[in-house]
């Protein structure tokens, strides 16, 4: 344990780290030629209303997918992901609910969990029926994993897909024993998963909680009935093996719809790099998961 798991240095350098973070995504991966249309919502939860961009499709919508933006619990620009919803919303003709949430290290866990569940809540009370989806990128897939648990231990509301695109599902063991090929060059460096997850969660045992670490220990034990999952990991990131592990046991009780590895790639590709290609494929990949869910 280093000095960066005392809560008060955590903090700090969290909250100087979601001030100075660039969260434009690159040129090549912003997608111009997609266009969007969007309306603004004020969502209410219990923990009070969370802002939220709503894109549309042309025509009637499919069904409804929660967008849970990634910034490792303590960084909120939901505007990062625009490319990703304006695409989503067209190429699987679905309403995109891109939320924010309440951020570490002014709200800990387990708000930000309850408040995100609320909202898929209410988008599941906006028609969506069972026609509902939630996903996100990085901290975004760690909050849609837990929602979709809660959303099994509560009895609803019914989610046809969860997404989880490179997700950090071990808070456990320390980001510093986690290992890419990369080794230091890595773009998830061992200090910044001890900060963001000490800012999210100050009580290590707290992130044994199934809500905060579906992947380590026995906390997929008992997973059976819980919404169906796309789990997608990177090659090069220090969290694919977590999610690989969680995928496994997602596919042992019937929830996996599909695990992929995008090869020769690292955490945040879709956003930090200019890999257009790469990222354009795997936005249909997962365009055309959502599109087939919500159609079931």
């Amino acid at each position: 344990m280093s000095i960066l798991s005392t809560p008060l240095i955590a903090d700090a350098l969290a909250r100087l780290f979601s001030r100075v973070v660039n969260p434009s995504p690159k040129p090549g991966v912003q997608f111009p030629d997609i266009a969007g249309r969007t309306t603004e919502a004020d969502i209410p939860t219990r923990h009070g209303d969370t802002a939220a961009t709503i894109y549309h499709p042309v025509g009637e919508a499919a069904g409804v997918y929660v967008n849970v933006h990634g910034g490792g619990f303590v960084v909120g620009h939901r505007e990062q992901d625009d490319p990703w919803c304006r695409f989503l919303a067209a190429r699987a003709g679905v309403t995109v609910v891109n939320t924010d949430y309440l951020l570490a290290p002014d709200c800990r866990f387990p708000t930000p969990v309850e408040q995100l569940y609320d909202v898929v809540s209410w988008a599941a009370a906006q028609e969506a029926g069972d026609r509902l989806c939630v996903g996100g990128q990085s901290a975004g897939g760690n909050l849609s994993a837990a929602v979709s648990r809660m959303a099994l231990t509560h009895g609803g509301p019914p989610i046809a897909l969860q997404v989880l695109h490179y997700a950090p599902l071990d808070l456990v063991t320390a980001t510093g024993r986690k290992r890419s090929p990369l080794g230091g060059k890595a773009i998830m460096k061992p200090w910044m998963g001890e900060v963001f997850d000490t800012a999210y969660i100050p009580d290590q045992r707290r992130r044994r909680d199934p809500l905060a670490s579906p992947a380590w220990g026995d906390n997929a034990d008992e997973i059976a009935g819980v919404a169906r999952a796309l789990v997608i990991t990177c090659e090069y990131d220090r969290l694919r093996d977590e999610a690989a592990a969680y995928a496994k046991s997602l596919d042992a009780v019937g929830a996996l719809a599909d695990y992929v590895e995008v090869p020769a790639v690292d955490h945040g590709y879709n956003i930090m790099s200019d890999a257009t290609e790469v990222t354009r494929g795997m936005y249909e990949l997962i365009a055309g998961q959502v599109r087939q869910a919500v159609n079931r």
